[in-house]
């Protein structure tokens, strides 16, 4: 039997960036599955706070050079690659000057939700399936974690399903208690829109908030998992409409056995 190839999303890892839980959750659980045999891929945004030269990040100019749609608007995609020093495992950042320069994460100084976190949100997304498509490597089980990566599982299930990359890929949707308050303004479903996607299949987005995101990712994936027990009161809102294909919380004990036994399920 081939290696299961597990890829991993989110907003950030240990040892680069930490502002919440998925920072050891994203740096633990990729190394478990590689040393159950599993091959592994790992993609972030390359924000701001991050330090290329301490980290070693080098632009990977084969990966790159690619425009990313927001709208109207094409971003340029830049990829750029590190090691883990104490893990054998490489993590892949997603650049954009306009969206990853600044020097903080989702708040400004002042603490002021971005109000372009929306777009940053849907670059990193639609930037993450095309860089794998440059990669040439199929994952098995794509596992996206908190709302930065919402849209990934609705991709995959419309504009990239016949793709010959991603016919067989199954998503995984971790979701955390990392709500935000902001409603984002100007048409976000234009914004997130692909092809093969109408706006109906975007209709959990018409929210433009937290909420929305947590909702269509839900929906896509084929797998939900809450990260935390004790989700906030929203959350636990979302998570009981989507009880067919959600295990709960688990402790920090199973949780390699929890997931390893999901993505071998999944995988078929």
């Amino acid at each position: 039997m081939s290696k299961l190839r597990i890829l991993y999303v989110a907003s950030e890892i240990n040892p680069f960036l930490k502002t919440s839980d998925v920072a050891d959750f994203v740096r633990k659980l990729p190394q478990a599955m590689q040393e159950r045999g599993m091959e592994i891929r790992i993609l972030v945004p390359r924000f701001g706070l991050i330090n290329e030269r301490k980290n070693r990040l080098h632009e990977v100019v084969r990966l790159s050079g690619i425009n990313i749609a927001v709208g109207d608007d094409e971003k340029p995609l830049i990829i750029k690659v590190a090691s883990i020093p104490t893990a054998k495992l490489q993590v892949y950042f997603i650049d954009n000057e306009d969206y990853f320069q600044r020097k903080y994460v989702f708040h400004d100084k002042e603490n002021r939700f971005y109000d372009d976190n929306d777009e940053r949100a849907i670059f990193f997304c639609k930037g993450v399936l095309e860089t794998v498509k440059k990669l040439g490597w199929a994952p098995d089980i794509v596992h996206c974690n908190d709302w930065m990566t919402a849209l990934i599982p609705l991709y995959l299930k419309t504009t990239y399903k016949n793709d010959p990359m991603f016919k067989d890929t199954k998503s995984v949707f971790t979701v955390y208690n990392n709500s935000f308050e902001h409603r984002f303004e100007g048409d976000i479903i234009e914004k997130a829109r692909m092809m093969d996607i109408d706006d109906e299949m975007l209709a959990e987005l018409k929210t433009a908030d937290f909420e929305g995101f947590i909702r269509i990712g839900s929906t896509y994936a084929d797998a939900v998992v809450r990260a935390e027990e004790e989700s906030s009161e929203s959350l636990n809102a979302i998570m009981t409409d989507f009880p067919e294909h959600k295990f709960d919380a688990v402790d920090d004990e199973d949780v390699t056995d929890r997931y390893y036994n999901l993505y071998t399920q999944l995988a078929g």
